[in-house]
């Protein structure tokens, strides 16, 4: 069984920061590709941030320059420094995961979702 748990959201400020972290536990033999996605209100899930097992990163054009996604695959976390943040940027912050993990007879890669975190910008 494997668990991604997200955590760091909040209330900020227009033009303050926060950083989100996603700790994945459970029978983990590698993290592949890593994401970030958001939901807001009334809206469709996007994605947000993408990084590969390899270190390569990957944003929506809405948060470049912002936004920073980032790894630690020894610790099996993944982070959202997030940045110059706006109004817009408000929505629940969910991390998704390629883990390779133990199927039900054969390992093998299966993805897996957070259960998301809030993030408030007031403007």
């Amino acid at each position: 069984q494997v668990q991604l748990v997200e955590s760091g959201g909040g209330l900020v400020q227009a033009g303050g920061s926060l950083r989100l972290s996603c700790a994945a536990s459970g029978t983990i033999f590698s993290m592949g590709r890593m994401n970030w996605y958001r939901q807001a209100p009334g809206k469709q899930r996007e994605l947000v941030a993408e990084i590969t097992s390899g270190g390569s990163t990957t944003y929506t054009d809405s948060v470049k320059g912002r936004f920073t996604i980032s790894r630690d695959n020894a610790k099996k976390l993944l982070y959202l420094q997030m940045n110059s943040l706006k109004p817009e940027d408000t929505a629940v912050y969910y991390c998704k995961g390629q883990i390779l993990t133990r199927g039900s007879s054969v390992i093998t890669w299966l993805d897996y979702w957070g259960q998301g975190t809030q993030v408030t910008v007031s403007s």
